[in-house]
């Protein structure tokens, strides 16, 4: 999805994509490749800056938009989805930059005149560029390829004299300064060698206040929202190709091969867009968080588009390698992208020792806040700090004083309709959330009983709910899942377990399997077949079985991990009452796609996904084998994809918070969640080297890796998950 959250910036991007229509025909441009690869201005640059697309970053005091780079960035993407040639991405990177800077001289100037609509390009500190002060001034010397060199009319210059690291505004056409042309990558843009030969930077010439982390996060930020765009142009043209494209007599997207490509090119796209919207957040945060967005976004975003776009070749076949098929223009502009961003792994060590101490985080900020409803919430919650659980078992199996307080003043599950919950609306959850974590305080979970109950309350007679609701939110009620059974686990409609009409209720017999914490559950909620004569999705019904009844025999499996959370769950003529069908006989599949989604909404400032904290401890502890850098580096990798995840789901809350229409965030974040789960995993037992041969290795390395199939085969494969995002999401034809 685009990276717009907002109406506004939908409605931007919009007319962004009709510009593009006007002004930027891709068969236009394919036309021009060698006027654009000298540096030419594209005949669209005029049109662009009378719309104010190149200012809307710039205060209206300078002569811009006085919007925000998120803005900018929204043109950006839509640009990079629609390969507008030319040097706008370039021009905004150095006009950010400038915008970014205390005022002074020089940034007074350069807004000036970015504003009236000179192009531009932004040269990173590099020890390429050497340095040397010179009275109030400094000399530069050295040479280093820049992006839309050829075309830029002014230069923000990045340099380091070894006391500390300053930009400047230089004329692109002064005098010790030469380009050096070179056959771009990028047929659609310039590119060349900078050559500095004594550069004079006068005092005036130095943006004041500019931090390198700052611009390195813009850069980070802007770039990854093109890689975005781009990918998105290769979600597309893929999914529509492969819906009409035929072998054997079938689309070839029906076949499962082409589908997880698909799906994959997917979830490739939508982490690359929320890693450049946390990278745009994080340009207004401190600079800690600034290297954990800027390195992820990296990681996550910029890097991942080559890959990306070369992954769409291999779905369009032969035609895609063709010189006259676009894919190839669009891989050539994410090469460039991730040329720009430097050496990989020196990002991701910085970012890891970042990551040691520190979470991605973002503070959700809510339009038009009901003060009234905060300051209720947080005067509970402050009661609430004063009790004790008088039995603590974490977030999940405490049960006391403070959780019964909570659950009965509608927070623990502020979701759920009243009296049970809040009936609270998505902003009022993230209210809620807020003041959760400013006191520290845990909000309580009752696991699968947040699945069960939303259904209970939904289908379950009044007598019912009042069974079973609060007990369940205060922790004495846990409960268990009775889906799964040896023939059943995907394909969950095909179970066998039978429950036949006897008097005042239902006999229920067969076998389920995989059950976590049947064995201390006090309820289950269960599938049952109540009609064998009709397709198998329409003869199942939905039961609330009590665990202590009679018939019910528990079996704990002991897993790889030597633990037993899961279980088989033997139900020998296990007696239910009426009223704990809920709905009608043959309704049980309906009320189970209910079950599946509910569950609760994860709303918090944190966006990780908690995949790192084993490698996390590992390092802490010096239980790793190898160099501290590449420890680092390896954290690195894992929290820039986690802070992606976590983003992707931060992204999801705020479209609901803002009245969007759902987005397709969780479902794809589930497998990109599992896929890092099992990368964690092999990280952390790598590194513990040699300490792997025993069972208590550091970082939890065999366990931890022992425990990865739980994650990859729970809640369905990932195979399962993609040929469900392929089908349902992206609309290919089943097989």
């Amino acid at each position: 999805m685009p990276l717009s959250l907002t109406e506004e910036h939908a409605d931007l991007a919009a007319a962004v994509s009709e510009f593009a229509d006007r002004f930027a025909d891709i068969l236009q441009t394919r036309e021009l490749f060698d006027a654009y690869g000298a540096g030419g201005r594209p005949a669209h640059w005029g049109e662009l800056v009378d719309n104010g697309l190149h200012s809307l970053h710039i205060s209206e005091e300078r002569g811009g938009q006085g919007g925000s780079v998120a803005d900018t960035a929204i043109v950006v993407e839509e640009f990079g989805h629609r390969l507008v040639p030319g040097p706008y991405v370039s021009t905004v990177l150095a006009s950010a930059a400038v915008a970014g800077a205390a005022e002074c001289k020089a940034s007074t100037r350069g807004l000036d005149i970015f504003a009236e609509g000179a192009t531009g390009a932004l040269i990173m500190p590099t020890s390429a560029i050497t340095a040397a002060a010179n009275g109030e001034g400094w000399t530069l010397n050295g040479r280093t390829e820049v992006a839309s060199l050829l075309s830029a009319e002014w230069l923000v210059i990045g340099f380091n004299d070894g006391t500390a690291t300053r930009f400047a505004l230089v004329d692109a056409e002064s005098a010790d300064l030469s380009k050096a042309a070179g056959s771009s990558t990028d047929l659609t843009r310039d590119a060349g060698t900078l050559v500095l030969d004594s550069v004079v930077i006068e005092a005036n010439d130095v943006l004041a206040g500019l931090d390198e982390q700052y611009v390195r996060t813009l850069q980070a930020g802007l770039l990854a929202a093109e890689a975005a765009g781009i990918m998105r142009w290769a979600v597309e043209t893929t999914t529509e190709y492969v819906k009409i494209r035929e072998q054997f007599g079938k689309p070839v997207g029906s076949f499962q091969a082409v589908k997880h490509k698909c799906a994959n090119l997917l979830i490739a796209s939508e982490l690359a867009t929320a890693a450049a919207w946390s990278a745009l957040v994080a340009i207004d945060q401190d600079a800690a968080q600034q290297v954990l967005a800027a390195g992820s976004a990296i990681q996550t975003g910029i890097v991942p588009a080559v890959d990306a776009l070369t992954e769409a070749v291999t779905i369009f076949g032969g035609i895609g390698y063709t010189w006259e098929h676009d894919t190839h223009l669009y891989l050539r502009r994410a090469i460039t992208l991730a040329a720009q961003v430097g050496t990989v792994s020196t990002h991701m060590a910085a970012l890891g020792r970042v990551a040691l101490e520190l979470d991605r985080r973002i503070d959700i900020e809510l339009p038009d806040q009901d003060p009234a409803f905060r300051q209720r919430i947080g005067a509970l919650l402050d009661q609430a700090r004063e009790l004790r659980n008088e039995h603590d078992g974490g977030r999940w199996n405490s049960r006391g004083s403070q959780r019964t307080f909570l659950a009965e003043n509608g927070l623990a599950a502020p979701h759920w309709p009243a009296p049970y919950g809040l009936g609270a609306s998505p902003a009022e959850q993230v209210v809620i959330a807020q003041e959760y974590a400013r006191r520290n305080l845990t909000q309580p979970s009752s696991v699968i009983g947040e699945w069960a109950m939303p259904t209970v309350l939904a289908f379950g007679s009044e007598e019912v709910k009042e069974k079973f609701a609060l007990p369940t939110l205060r922790g004495e009620l846990i409960w268990c899942q009775l889906f799964s059974e040896p023939g059943a686990g995907s394909d969950l409609a095909g179970l066998s377990t039978r429950a036949v009409k006897v008097d005042g209720g239902w006999e229920l017999k067969g076998q389920k399997v995989w059950t976590s914490g049947a064995h201390e559950a006090d309820w289950g909620i269960c599938l049952a077949r109540t009609d064998a004569d009709v397709p198998k999705h329409k003869g199942l019904s939905y039961f609330l079985v009590d665990m202590r009844a009679k018939g019910v025999d528990i079996r704990p499996l002991k897993q790889s991990t030597g633990d037993s959370e899961f279980n088989e769950v033997f139900l020998d003529s296990v007696f239910v009452p009426d009223a704990l069908l809920l709905g009608e006989p043959g309704q049980g599949w309906r009320i189970t796609a209910t079950t599946l989604q509910n569950e609760r909404t994860q709303i918090s400032s944190g966006v990780s996904v908690g995949t790192e904290e084993s490698l996390r401890q590992l390092i802490r502890d010096g239980g790793f084998a190898g160099a501290a850098e590449e420890a680092y580096a390896a954290l690195g990798r894992i929290v820039a994809v986690s802070s992606a995840i976590g983003a992707l789901n931060l992204r999801e809350t705020l479209r609901q918070v803002n009245g969007l229409q759902p987005g397709v965030g969780s479902s794809l974040a589930k497998v990109a969640h599992a896929r890092l789960s099992r990368e964690a995993a092999t990280v952390v037992l790598q590194l513990a080297g040699p300490g792997a041969l025993f069972a208590q290795a550091p970082g939890d390395a065999v366990t931890g890796l022992l425990g990865v199939p739980q994650v990859l085969i729970g809640g369905g494969t990932v195979e399962i998950q993609l040929n469900v995002i392929a089908e349902r999401i992206l609309g290919l034809p089943r097989g």
